[in-house]
């Protein structure tokens, strides 16, 4: 255990987009929960890292570390949430967006020097046939075909239908923080992560064929109903959440749950957002 200076983590007032764990320091001591993928990389900085530094419990540590890909940690979100503690995330799997370079050097003093990004996920109501279920969607909240049929929905915001009928193969709704991710690959917008909004985006839309989708602010909600649950059944995924037969889904910023990132200063999760919006206006 070593004395470093660390801010209090819950100092900063929500919806700041980023701010340095250097700046108004108390000397404190760190404590670090470390959890590691079962890939072979993170296997191999695990057996490095717990030689050198204890692995606390999440209750008592100040600071949870997450060694493996992007899946792991929304894994690593979700399971540790209850703990309302931040998250370094050290990549040992592909391309690690939401990740830091793995660790060179001292991994405490990183986290000292680190800049903090608030995420919000989305709280997401699913009726299906037979039961009903929430679950967090910290990227986005899909809605898939279930079969050879196309989905047949209907998208309210508020009570206000935008689109009466959506015939396709499914539709999403994303986060700032997800809107790079699969939003991205399907042509949707990328929204900065201080934005407040949330984009809804068609998957291969048959009707109405040219429908690009909407951009909606964070405070609303949004419900989509599967109008053929029997003839045209859907699947929802949230993040990497499966549930099929879906009968509607309702969807919203969460108003309880805000995730706190740790991020070096060259692996801003907000310059990354930036950079990707360059990247689609010179496509």
């Amino acid at each position: 255990m070593k004395l470093v200076d660390i801010k209090d983590l819950k100092s900063l007032p929500i919806g700041s987009a980023s701010s340095s764990l250097a700046e108004g320091t108390t000397k404190i001591m760190i404590k670090l929960h470390f959890t590691f993928d079962k890939a072979k990389k993170s296997q191999d900085l695990k057996k490095k890292l717990l030689t050198k530094y204890k692995n606390s419990s999440p209750q008592s540590a100040n600071v949870i570390v997450v060694a493996g890909g992007d899946g792991y940690m929304l894994n690593s979100l979700k399971k540790y949430v209850k703990f309302n503690k931040p998250f370094y995330g050290i990549n040992c799997g592909t391309f690690g967006f939401l990740m830091n370079k793995p660790v060179e050097g001292n991994i405490v003093k990183k986290i000292n020097l680190s800049k903090k990004v608030y995420i919000k996920p989305l709280q997401v109501e699913i009726t299906t046939n037979k039961n009903k279920k929430k679950l967090l969607a910290i990227n986005e909240v899909s809605l898939f075909r279930q079969s050879r049929q196309t989905v047949s929905l209907n998208l309210k915001i508020g009570k206000k239908n935008i689109i009466k009928k959506l015939i396709g193969d499914g539709v999403l709704v994303s986060t700032p923080a997800g809107s790079t991710a699969y939003n991205l690959s399907v042509h949707g917008p990328i929204l900065s992560l201080n934005s407040n909004k949330i984009a809804i985006t068609p998957i291969s839309p048959f009707r109405p064929r040219r429908w690009k989708g909407r951009i909606v602010s964070n405070i609303k909600k949004i419900k989509i109903e599967n109008l053929d649950s029997v003839k045209r059944p859907v699947a929802c995924v949230a993040d990497n959440i499966e549930i099929r037969n879906i009968k509607s889904i309702k969807v919203s910023i969460s108003k309880k749950v805000i995730f706190c990132l740790l991020y070096d200063k060259d692996r801003s999760l907000v310059k990354r957002i930036k950079l990707e919006q360059k990247r689609q206006k010179l496509n």
